[in-house]
């Protein structure tokens, strides 16, 4: 793997402002904080997506962290393969470079997991990138929304958006902790980033 090669971290959603503060979109809210952070505002990309090129987190010494493009892909979560197969074509990034940040009901909400690889749990967006790309050997940011109460739904669970109280109280909180968890990624490798997310606090 080239050290040379940019990073993709693609932020999971649906588009458009009814789905913008939904559970299933906690990935694209990442992505945005990222940008937030680099400075840089995520524009149409012809890949069916919006992105922007920053470098990610800071590296030994205080120096600048990997180049990277950050992205959420505009169609609807079950279709975001062909974006993200585009997004790797166009910025020339190999497969062992993507990270995807997603929702994950089988987390804890507030929890942040770090994995390489493995199932994709039901998540439609993860099965559609594994189709597309013909592997599941890429990187994801496991962002933890927990399970939906009672017998609700978790199709319907997702597609709600966070409470007023989480609003306040979880999500500034775990959009930090998995925009922290990228630049972790990209800056010391899976494993002592790993270390670093999954140690209890």
């Amino acid at each position: 793997m080239s050290d040379t090669a940019p990073w993709l971290v693609v932020g999971l959603g649906n588009p458009g402002p009814g789905y913008a503060g939904n559970r299933h979109n906690v990935g694209a809210m990442v992505v945005d904080e990222l940008a937030r952070r680099g400075g840089v505002s995520l524009r149409t990309h012809k890949a069916r997506a919006v992105a922007a090129q920053l470098r990610v987190g800071t590296g030994p010494g205080g120096v600048p962290g990997p180049p990277a493009v950050v992205a959420v892909p505009s169609s609807y979560m079950n279709e975001s393969g062909g974006p993200v197969k585009a997004l790797l074509s166009f910025f020339s990034v190999p497969v062992e470079r993507l990270v995807v940040v997603h929702d994950e009901l089988d987390i804890d909400a507030g929890a942040v997991r770090l994995k390489r690889g493995g199932g994709e749990g039901g998540h439609n967006g993860l099965r559609s990138i594994s189709s597309s790309l013909g592997t599941k050997d890429y990187h994801r940011v496991r962002v933890g929304i927990g399970r939906p109460p009672g017998r609700m739904d978790p199709a319907d669970f997702v597609l709600k958006d966070f409470s007023p109280s989480e609003r306040k109280d979880l999500l500034p909180f775990l959009v930090d902790d998995a925009a922290d968890a990228v630049e972790q990624l990209v800056t010391v490798g899976l494993l002592d980033a790993q270390q670093r997310v999954h140690a209890p606090r």
